[in-house]
């Protein structure tokens, strides 16, 4: 980053180093309080809050030192389409435009460019020979973008004063299927091409392989994090029984290496109701939720209470009740508290942070949670 933030506020004070907070707070250890981040802002918020435009703040990176918040960061190698597509745009409409994304799709997008969900409209993986020409084309193992240039992370990530919690990036191995094929497509695809998707899924897990057997040797990291959105409100996309068969074997392979070198707390950003995979989740070893939507779940109390220390979260500060004033902020945040204390536990809002909250109400927010949890 080139230019200089000025923070709007002070750090928490604390007698811990953001990484020892982290690690205390993940593994149910006494902290001096709570580890304080958030997971971002959609991008309307940096040309639409006074708060951030005026002290030009114009991303989430910028935001994060804007509000001091504690610092967390992930690495990660080449794990996915390589060379990406070329994106361009193949026709302009009246309030849109259709093009072409990194991943293939032909996607609607708005010619305003605010940010939304694309309509996507077509894969170029229709049929077990599309995928065949993409994996020959763009999953090469022996790729040379797929080989990690381990001396610059290390200048950049290794040193041995480092004060805050360093992540590895293990992907995923269906979301990224499903970005490719697009949602509809991915729910023929199982039934239609199971062995298509399937090799998918196993490529999927090579990539991330052959990422960490190059990374992991060189590092201390102090979780693992990934990416997984296939559940919406009403559940996953593909049959829990379908996700138990063939995705937590491979995640199993994944831990293994993580435990090898000391990683036993891993994350995974899936949206929506993710209980009726979770089982499977934790059997595969993942063991953190993030950034964990209430709407599409429940109160991350819910699911503490049912899967006890077996369970981290993070997130899970109900963005609507953000949106409806200090009273009922005041009000949810209350029911956060014993979560805190009992460990585990990261609030912050439970995506990213939408445009119509009140920059106001927002930062009564963030100083709400510096009264209840900046000391414990």
């Amino acid at each position: 980053m080139s230019k200089s933030i000025q923070p709007i506020r002070p750090k928490w004070q604390g007698t811990l180093t953001d990484r020892q907070r982290f690690n205390a707070q993940m593994h149910y250890q006494p902290v001096d309080r709570c580890f304080n981040m958030e997971f971002g802002y959609w991008d309307e918020n940096f040309t639409h809050w006074p708060l951030f435009y005026e002290n030009g703040i114009r991303n989430n990176e910028e935001a994060d030192i804007f509000f001091n918040f504690d610092r967390q960061f992930t690495i990660g190698g080449n794990i996915w389409l390589s060379p990406e597509f070329t994106e361009e745009v193949v026709e302009v409409r009246e309030n849109t435009k259709v093009l072409i994304n990194p991943d293939g799709l032909l996607a609607e997008v708005p010619l305003d460019g605010h940010d939304t969900i694309p309509h996507y409209i077509r894969s170029s993986i229709q049929t077990p020979d599309d995928w065949n020409k993409v994996k020959a084309e763009r999953f090469r193992l022996n790729d040379p973008e797929r080989m990690v240039d381990i001396s610059a992370l290390k200048a950049r990530w290794a040193s041995p004063e480092r004060d805050y919690p360093l992540g590895i990036w293990v992907g995923s191995m269906i979301g990224k299927v499903r970005d490719l094929l697009t949602f509809e497509g991915l729910a023929y695809a199982v039934y239609d091409y199971p062995k298509m998707v399937e090799d998918m899924v196993e490529t999927s897990c090579v990539m991330v392989e052959h990422a960490l057997d190059q990374i992991l040797p060189h590092f201390e990291f102090d979780f693992a994090a990934g990416w997984e959105d296939i559940c919406y409100k009403a559940g996953p996309i593909v049959s829990p029984r379908w996700f138990k068969q063939m995705i937590t074997p491979r995640y199993k392979r994944i831990h293994t290496k993580l435990k090898e070198y000391g990683i036993d707390i891993w994350w995974v950003d899936c949206d929506g109701d993710v209980r009726p995979i979770l089982d499977a989740m934790l059997e595969g070893g993942i063991n953190c939720l993030f950034p964990y939507e209430v709407n599409g779940c429940e109160h991350p109390a819910a699911l503490l209470e049912r899967y006890g220390k077996d369970l981290r979260i993070m997130g899970g500060f109900d963005k609507l009740e953000l949106g409806k004033g200090r009273a009922a902020i005041k009000a949810y945040m209350e029911t956060l508290g014993p979560l805190v204390e009992r460990g585990g536990y990261i609030p912050f809002c439970d995506h990213r942070c939408p445009p119509n909250i009140d920059p106001d109400d927002y930062l009564y927010y963030l100083d709400l949670k510096e009264q209840m949890f900046g000391r414990l």
